[in-house]
């Protein structure tokens, strides 16, 4: 039985302070390799969500539900990656990355809350598109902003709430023995690993609370997206349902891969010999998939890359240099 005594990050009875994360065990030659192209993504990935929140704000033709949505998700983006990569970089450098017991601990809520979040706001995002596509005509009345506003208030407090009995039981674990942890973050499955206490409470819960954080959202954006491909197929020319399906292709993309990669994660095994493949396949969506969302986004999205043009042309001539002086 789990250990009621050890309530507390600070307080856990093991007397453990501080964690070793392993990262990647590859040759010593391949680290500067691996150091380069995971800083590259990270500041690529980070200032495309940063550009994309920027233009959202301060461009009035952006200033639509569908943006509106569209610049939280890029913010999250931002702090997203910002959870796991730096300290994989680190690590990478070291051989290994220390952190202490409370930052891991933390590291591995605030990760878990912004996959959740992100879940969420692509339903949101969704329901959006269903709208716009399904009532045209109400769109507007429908998708007010105080509406738009508490179904981006629900979607950063759902994914922020239910990691927080996890985060009560997992420090409720006692760690003897070995400190090391086989990955680059602070997972919640070789966590698991290196703990002698009893896990079927927490795994039950996590396991209960994952299935719903996944399938439950996925299933709404299916159903929307049923309902969308039936409104774009009663459209009678081509070129109207193509334009109609263009202003929702971008977030279908980045749905298929980002729930994709989640479920892959998620029925995989993560014992033995295949904590490897779970490590390898992390990198997915922790750095792949917020670096995709600003690309996708860039080059599928009209409005973006307009407002892009627009941006290089005023910075990028005479008369724009003049005017920022």
């Amino acid at each position: 039985m789990v250990n009621a005594t050890n309530v507390g990050c600070l307080g856990n009875a093991t007397g453990v302070t501080e964690f070793l994360l392993l990262g990647f065990q590859v040759l010593p030659e391949v680290q500067p390799v691996l150091f380069t192209a995971f800083l590259i993504i990270y500041i690529i990935t980070v200032a495309g969500n940063v550009l994309i929140v920027v233009m959202v704000s301060v461009d009035v033709r952006l200033h639509s539900p569908m943006y509106f949505f569209l610049g939280n998700l890029s913010f999250l983006e931002i702090w997203y990656p910002t959870t796991t990569v730096p300290t994989m970089i680190a690590g990478i450098l070291t051989g290994g990355r220390r952190v202490s017991y409370a930052g891991c601990i933390s590291q591995f809520y605030f990760f878990v809350s912004f996959a959740a979040t992100e879940c969420f706001l692509l339903t949101v995002m969704a329901y959006d598109r269903y709208v716009a596509i399904c009532f045209p005509l109400h769109y507007t009345v429908l998708m007010e902003k105080k509406l738009c506003l508490k179904l981006v208030l629900s979607a950063w407090a759902g994914g922020f709430s239910p990691p927080v009995i996890t985060i009560v039981l997992l420090c409720r674990l006692r760690f003897i023995g070995s400190q090391e942890i086989d990955h680059f973050f602070c997972e919640f499955a070789p966590l698991l690993k290196i703990t002698c206490s009893e896990t079927s409470v927490i795994e039950m819960y996590v396991f209960i609370i994952a299935a719903s954080i996944l399938s439950v959202p996925f299933s709404l954006i299916i159903i929307s997206y049923a309902y969308i491909m039936s409104a774009i197929l009663k459209i009678p020319s081509a070129v109207g349902r193509h334009r109609t399906f263009s202003t929702c292709s971008s977030h279908l993309t980045v749905v298929i891969i980002y729930f994709g990669t989640l479920i892959t994660i998620y029925v995989s095994p993560t014992t033995g010999r295949y904590l490897n493949l779970n490590k390898a396949l992390s990198l997915l969506y922790t750095v792949a998939t917020p670096l995709m969302n600003p690309i996708i986004y860039a080059l599928r999205n009209k409005e973006i890359q307009n407002t892009l043009s627009k941006t290089f042309r005023m910075f990028g001539s005479p008369r724009g240099l003049n005017e920022r002086h």
